[in-house]
This record gives structure tokens, C-alpha cells and sequence, in this order.
């Protein structure tokens, strides 16, 4: 039997901070004519009510260290429950929000896939635009807490190579999470205020550059304006590629880098892959927009490089509609967002170490052919790769193809189109942000999708945020028996 409340116990004061961050809002909302303080009071008053009751009722459950059933449980669970009470604010502050709509949202926040259902985000509320950023702010130091402290030791995806990159102390899961979102939240803040005053000086007003700080550090993409960053001047386009890149990289190495060494960062191979994808694809992007469409000036390397680090960090930003580019630059666009940045960030997708370790086996693969006396090892850093990453981070990309598939044919039969059930089921379960064609494209958004669709994508959203198998490993029997 699975003792539940040291779950209960963490998951209450997370409900409970969920709360009270929500006295933010409320404020912006007292300043602002249109505002509606009283639906964040409200909310805040059920949030802390709820998380206050929970820690209290599962107190005696409270311990320094769970097992690793129920990590995976709390894992889970989290980011199911916060989503939920997240979703409250906007029944109050959206026009016409619906209990889908809200929920979607909020699972788009906190996830940091940026997929909106809201029109009209220049005419909300201040406080609804604010707790929209703050939803993905929370969602990007969560995530990296997620991807340091509990996919390593769950050893999700491959994620069990980086046990060694510190805080490498399982069974005390918890004093782990929290020394780790402690040392990591300074540097999370310290880039946000960096990225607020870059954009302040490229001309962002006040609420805007707040707003975009945290979402552009989360790589979540919410805008506060329906244009995206079409809105803004060309210099704040440079500014969000030069943050966006930044948040893409592994937060250990920001560690280290504080501490005094910045060889990791340096010799990191998923850093330089990383980059090496992104001067590659802006490159051929800048020179077909050159040729092909007859752009002139710096535009067209400014488009490129905004765009596609916009999509391959799975942030989702658009200064342009980039469908109208061409079906090669769609293409290209569609792919690299199921890349995505390095592990330890706040990216999403399935990430560049893993095409890596995947290269590496089958390049071992094909040596074994050539040569079958020979003993061939996959290498990752210098290091050997054990067979067990191999296995996980192939299961990985079979449950990835496998759930891409099972979720595209259901939007299919709820009567979407082809273009738009593929690409809303890879941006929901990569979190990526904005699909292709004229429905959830750069262009569009996803609030003219049926209900049940919009409960589909949010549920792939939270699969594909905590790696899939984290999910999946839930509806075992064998789990469940322990």
C-alpha cells in the first residue's frame, strides 16, 4: 500500500503558494478600470482554504524522503492539481471563459506550451494578463526543478545521465528539490530582471517587459498582446532571441558558472549541438528568405532568427506568419520544434541530448554489423552510455511516435483537419505553442477548436511536460502492486 499523504503533505503547500501568489494579480486588478480584484480574492480565499486544509489533514505524512513510487506520484499529481486551481482566476477575469477554456489555459501556463484560447488579449484585464505570465514563470523554475530533481532518479527518458551533474542524493528526494530550486531561483530571477531591463530599454512599456520577461525566461511564450511580437520594435526581437537562448541552456551549468568555471558550459555537447542547430537553421532560413522571397536589409536574418528560436526553444513567440513562407520554411519550422533546447532547461520536446544518444547507438549499431567480433560501446560526453539509458531513451521515442499518432487520429475524429490535428498534436504533447495551417498557426489560436479536443491537447500538454513515460508508468499494474 502506497502511503499517500507525504504526497498530500508537499502537494497542499504547493496549492497553498499557488494561492497566495494570486494576491499579485489582485493588485494589478485595483489599478486597473476594467479590472476585477474580486475574482482574484475569491480565488486566492478557495486556493489557500484548500492547500491550507490539505497540508494540515496529511501534516502527519509529512517526511524528508519518498520512495520512488511516490515521487512518481507527486510528479504527476502536481501538475495535474496546480492547473486546476489556476484555472480559477480566469472563469472571473476572461470574457466568456468557459471551465475548457480555463482550464486549457492554465495548463498551457503551467506547462509553458503557450497555446492561448483567448482573443482579445490587448483589452484584458491587467491582472489576467499578469497571472497568465505568472503561470508560465512558475512553470519554467518548476520544470527545471522537475528535470534535476526527479526525472534523473526516476530515470525518465534517458534523464538517468545526468544523476551525476550534482544534488545526486535519491532517497532524500525532497531536501534535494528543495536545495535545488534554492539555488536555482536566484539565477531564474536574476535572468528575469535582466530580460525586464533589456526590454525596457528596447522600448517596451513598463507591463509589457514584465510580462514578456517571464515568459520569454520560461520559453513559454504568453503574450499580452494578440499580435505576439509584432507589437514591438525590431531591437526587442533580438532582445527575445538573446533571452530565449539563454533560458534553453542547462540551469546547472549557470550553477557552475556562479561558482566560478564556465568549462562545463563550454564543453557541454548538448550546448554546442544545441547551437549548432540553431546557426544552421537561421542560416538557411535568412538565405531562403533572401532568394526565395526577395527580402532585402537585415529583416529577413531578423525574422529568421526570432522565429526559429522561437519554435525550437518550444517558446512560441511570432513577429511574422510564418506559414506564408513557404511550404520548405514550414517544414523546417514544424521540425525543429520537436527538437527542442538541452536538458536541465526550460525547454520542452524531446531535446537535443537524446538525438544525440540516439546517434550514438545507432552509429555503434551499424559498427556492430561491420564488424561482429568487435565490441562496440555508445559514448555520451566521452563517457560510455550504459544500456540502460539506451533502453529508456529508445522507449522514449517509441512512446513519443506512438502517442503523437494515437493523439493526432482522435482530433481527426472529432473533425479536424489532417494539418491541424498533426501539428496540434505534436505542439501540445512537444509544448511547443502554435500549430501550423489557419486555424492554430502563428496567425490563429486554438479557441475555435471543439471542447473536446481543447481537453485532449491539455491533457497531451501535461504528458508531454513531464516526459511521457512519467505518465504512462501509472496505468501499470506492476506499479501500482510495487
Amino acid at each position: 500500500m502506497i502511503a499517500l499523504r507525504p504526497v498530500g503533505y508537499v502537494i497542499g503547500l504547493l496549492v497553498t503558494a499557488l494561492g497566495a501568489t494570486m494576491v499579485l494579480p489582485m493588485l494589478a486588478d485595483l489599478v486597473d478600470p476594467i479590472g476585477d480584484w474580486r475574482g482574484f480574492a475569491i480565488s486566492a480565499s478557495v486556493t489557500l482554504t484548500v492547500g491550507g486544509l490539505l497540508t494540515l489533514s496529511c501534516a502527519s505524512g509529512r517526511t524528508g524522503a519518498l520512495d520512488i513510487r511516490q515521487t512518481f506520484i507527486l510528479t504527476v499529481a502536481t501538475w495535474v492539481v496546480l492547473p486546476l486551481f489556476g484555472a480559477i482566476p480566469f472563469l472571473f477575469g476572461a470574457p466568456n471563459a468557459t471551465l475548457t477554456d480555463a482550464f486549457f489555459e492554465a495548463v498551457s501556463g503551467l506547462t509553458t506550451t503557450g497555446s492561448t484560447v483567448f482573443t482579445g488579449l490587448d483589452q484584458l484585464p491587467m491582472g489576467t494578463n499578469l497571472w497568465r505570465g505568472l503561470l508560465q514563470w512558475f512553470g519554467g523554475i518548476g520544470i527545471i526543478v522537475v528535470a534535476m530533481a526527479f526525472l534523473p532518479s526516476l530515470r525518465v527518458g534517458g534523464m538517468q545521465i545526468f544523476r551525476s551533474e550534482g544534488f545526486d542524493t535519491f532517497g532524500k528526494i525532497l531536501p534535494r528539490a528543495a536545495e535545488i530550486a534554492g539555488t536555482i531561483s536566484g539565477i531564474y530571477l536574476a535572468l528575469t530582471l535582466m530580460c525586464f531591463l533589456a526590454y525596457s530599454w528596447a522600448g517596451m512599456p513598463f507591463f509589457d517587459a514584465m510580462i514578456h520577461a517571464m515568459t520569454t525566461i520560461a520559453t513559454g511564450g504568453f503574450s499580452s498582446h494578440d499580435a505576439s511580437f509584432a507589437a514591438f520594435s525590431a531591437s526587442a526581437e533580438y532582445v527575445a532571441a538573446a533571452f530565449m537562448l539563454i533560458a534553453s541552456l542547462p540551469f546547472v551549468r549557470y550553477v557552475q558558472l556562479v561558482a566560478g568555471t564556465a568549462q562545463p558550459l563550454y564543453r557541454d555537447s548538448q550546448v554546442r549541438a544545441f547551437f549548432g542547430i540553431v546557426i544552421t537553421v537561421v542560416a538557411v532560413l535568412t538565405l531562403w528568405l533572401w532568394l526565395s522571397r526577395g527580402w532585402v536589409g537585415e529583416e529577413p536574418f531578423r525574422k529568421a532568427l526570432f522565429n526559429a528560436v522561437s519554435l525550437m526553444t518550444g517558446t512560441g513567440y511570432a513577429s511574422a506568419d510564418y506559414g506564408l513562407w513557404g511550404a520548405f520554411p514550414v517544414t523546417l519550422m514544424f521540425l525543429i520544434g520537436l527538437i527542442g533546447g538541452c536538458a536541465g532547461s526550460t525547454c520542452c520536446s524531446i531535446k537535443v541530448f537524446r538525438f544525440q544518444l540516439l546517434w550514438a547507438g545507432l552509429i555503434t549499431q551499424v559498427r556492430q554489423i561491420v564488424s561482429p567480433s568487435g565490441v562496440f560501446t555508445p559514448r555520451y560526453q566521452n563517457r560510455p552510455v550504459s544500456q540502460d539509458v539506451m533502453s529508456s531513451v529508445m522507449a522514449f521515442f517509441v512512446m513519443f511516435i506512438i502517442t503523437l499518432f494515437a493523439v493526432a487520429t482522435i482530433l481527426g475524429l472529432m473533425g479536424l483537419d489532417t494539418l491541424t490535428s498533426v501539428s496540434g498534436a505534436a505542439t501540445a504533447l512537444a509544448n511547443i505553442g502554435p500549430g501550423l495551417g489557419p486555424i492554430i498557426g502563428p496567425a490563429g489560436n486554438f479557441a475555435d477548436l471543439p471542447d473536446g479536443a481543447k481537453w485532449v491537447l491539455a491533457i497531451t500538454m501535461l504528458i508531454g511536460r513531464l516526459e511521457l513515460m512519467s505518465v504512462y508508468v501509472l496505468f501499470t499494474i506492476a506499479f501500482w502492486r510495487g
